[in-house]
């Protein structure tokens, strides 16, 4: 009789179990039937009794008045002064300079220092940022370079290892990641913009702008021989980078420091999963790794921005990495990680994030890093620029000249919202990975990460859909939020199966909010109503 009692017990708390794990499923299910119901029906009404909701005169201008494929108007004014001023070569500054140069703008481009760069970061194109380069004509760029494909990720948390591959079935057989030297990328864009008819491309330190009345009209800069020029166009466009010195003149950012990295060089080193990024989830933030030659593989070690970044001069940065660091990277790569620490060759980055913030004064406009900053985890930043290039190059090609700089800034209010599906979805996708990915000492949150590195390694669909993502190949910010919540809800039923008991249950709740506490001030930064209602470019010109 107790053994049926025991039975009858355990059966019953196994049933109790299962139903709550169903019941919580369940609502979670309906629950978001509901919100994609009301979010489709929200959509359909906003879009018919509002299409214009950021366009109510910019789109019939926009329609009307492009031109047929492959013809601009040339009705311009020929007294051979630039049309559009650009500041900054960088990555953002050299593509753009080619893309207006090509459709016929005359454009003047300063940049400080027209040598060859050795950066530790923009050296990873992901697959979406590769296609708008090819929108762009610029593909070319990642050629002779020595630039490495790349199909995807390699995921590394303590004795396990997963990896997850870029969704390219469907694309064509020359698109995927590419990885390469920053310097060598942006100095063959660079040959390539002064090579295009219309650009003028100048060595010079831009100091200031050139504002009457409230609009820009140029700029005043030195050139390297140290004479001063007032240079004037219609547009200035700022491109000088993360550490800009114009855009507190344009815009109000709010610049946040995550964390910084660690850079070293792995040379002849075999990554474990050869043509692919590494992503190892450390202790206490993630180190990647990732092929950018043929012979050189670049290692970026994490470092918190609460915590003190070792001196690399006393030889704490050495001690820190070979004490700390390689412990916690796979075995078959500590001899490598040894002679790159060794090597001497160590360097350190201090990462920025920044929401976009719209440019108000006339006659000016900011891109790039100047512009928009994310954490560089995903190596989001050459998508998302290039992608802002694709929209801002549409939106200009229509117009004939750019002299009524009020009139010009009201036609492009509407590019902060053409470019926010793309962005949004990478920026929130960098600053909510990182926070999951760094290690915590609160429960919770370790679940949290547990949970993200076990739903990519099932496969299928729960990698593709966050790769799709974090690739720029699906820049749909309402299904990152659903991906997000969805890793959530697999950790609560990982805490909840065989059967809840309180203290899991209790867990469980608090990973939900410390997974809402990381995604919706990410989404509030970015804008609610441009990630609810997104709008793209195509469905307006």
């Amino acid at each position: 009789m107790a053994f049926s009692m025991d039975v009858m017990v355990a059966k019953l708390n196994n049933y109790i179990g299962f139903t709550g794990i169903m019941g919580i499923l369940f609502a979670f299910a309906f629950g978001f039937a509901l919100f994609l119901f009301e979010y489709i029906h929200l959509f359909r009404k906003n879009k018919s009794s509002s299409s214009g909701i950021h366009k109510p005169e910019t789109e019939e201008r926009i329609v009307d008045n492009s031109p047929a494929a492959g013809e601009f108007h040339q009705d311009r004014s020929t007294d051979g002064s630039p049309e559009v001023i650009i500041v900054g070569a960088g990555v953002a500054g050299a593509a753009l300079a080619c893309c207006l140069g090509k459709d016929g703008r005359r454009v003047l481009v300063i940049e400080r220092d027209l040598s060859e760069q050795d950066r530790i970061v923009g050296e990873l194109l992901q697959p979406g940022g590769y296609l708008k380069l090819m929108e762009l004509g610029l593909e070319d760029c990642v050629e002779g370079i020595d630039a490495q494909r790349v199909f995807g990720y390699g995921l590394f948390k303590d004795e396990k290892r997963t990896k997850v591959a870029y969704p390219l079935e469907n694309l064509p057989p020359n698109v995927s990641g590419r990885s390469f030297h920053n310097g060598r990328f942006i100095q063959k864009m660079r040959v390539k913009a002064a090579k295009t008819p219309n650009v003028r491309l100048e060595q010079g330190t831009v100091t200031s702008l050139i504002e009457e009345n409230g609009t820009v009209k140029g700029v005043n800069y030195k050139t390297k021989e140290g004479k001063v020029i007032m240079a004037y166009a219609p547009l200035t466009i700022v491109c000088d980078g993360s550490c800009s010195n114009l855009r507190r003149s344009l815009i109000s950012p709010k610049v946040d420091i995550p964390s910084s990295f660690v850079a070293l060089i792995l040379k002849n080193c075999k990554l474990p999963f050869p043509n692919h990024g590494h992503v190892i989830l450390a202790n206490p933030s993630p180190i990647l790794m990732y092929p950018i030659s043929s012979t050189e593989t670049r290692c970026l070690v994490d470092i918190p921005g609460g915590q003190k970044v070792p001196s690399i001069a006393n030889g704490e940065m050495a001690n820190y990495l070979k004490t700390v660091v390689l412990p916690q990277i796979p075995a078959e790569l500590h001899q490598d990680f040894i002679s790159g620490i060794e090597d001497g060759n160590i360097k350190v980055a201090t990462n920025r994030s920044m929401p976009a913030t719209p440019c108000s004064t006339p006659g000016a406009i900011v891109l790039g890093d100047a512009f928009n900053m994310r954490h560089p985890l995903t190596g989001g930043g050459m998508t998302v620029a290039f992608s802002d290039i694709v929209v801002l190059r549409k939106l200009l090609r229509p117009l004939d000249n750019f002299n009524d700089a009020v009139a010009l800034n009201e036609y492009l209010e509407v590019f902060y919202s053409l470019r926010k599906p793309v962005a949004s979805t990478i920026n929130t996708l960098a600053g909510a990975l990182y926070k999951v990915f760094s290690a915590s000492e609160d429960q919770a949150r370790t679940e949290l990460r547990q949970a993200c590195f076990d739903y990519l390694s099932l496969g299928g669909i729960f990698s593709t859909g966050p790769v799709s993502l974090l690739s720029g190949l699906n820049p749909k910010p309402m299904t990152l939020v659903m991906h997000f919540f969805a890793v959530a809800i697999y950790g609560v039923g990982r805490l909840l199966i065989p059967f809840p008991s309180l203290q899991r249950t209790f867990l469980g709740a608090r990973l939900i909010w410390d997974a809402s506490s990381i995604i919706f001030p990410i989404v509030k930064a970015e804008g609610i109503k441009q990630m609810v209602f997104p709008v793209s470019i195509d469905s307006i010109l």
